[in-house]
C-alpha cells in the first residue's frame, strides 16, 4: 500500500485543478486527505496499491505546471 502526496500552489490549482481531478479518474486511487492552506497551497494524499501504477500516476501529476508529487509506504 502506498500514499502519494500531491502539492500545488493556488494559481496552479486554479489553472489545472479540473484537469487534475479528471486525470485521477483514470487510476484506482482513494483520496485519503486534502487540505487547502491559508496561502492557497493544496496538499492531497491518495492511497494506491500497485507501485508501478504509483510511478505512472506521479508522472501524470507532475505534468501539470506547479504540481509536485512524492510517495511513501503505508
Amino acid at each position: 500500500m502506498w500514499r502519494v502526496n500531491i502539492r500545488c500552489n493556488g494559481d496552479a490549482w486554479k489553472q489545472s485543478g479540473a484537469d487534475f481531478k479528471a486525470m485521477t479518474e483514470n487510476y484506482e486511487v482513494e483520496l485519503i486527505g486534502s487540505q487547502k492552506m491559508p496561502d492557497g497551497t493544496r496538499i492531497m494524499g491518495y492511497k494506491m496499491e500497485d507501485i508501478s501504477e504509483v510511478e505512472t500516476f506521479i508522472d501524470d501529476c507532475t505534468k501539470f505546471p506547479g504540481f509536485t508529487a512524492d510517495f511513501e509506504a503505508l
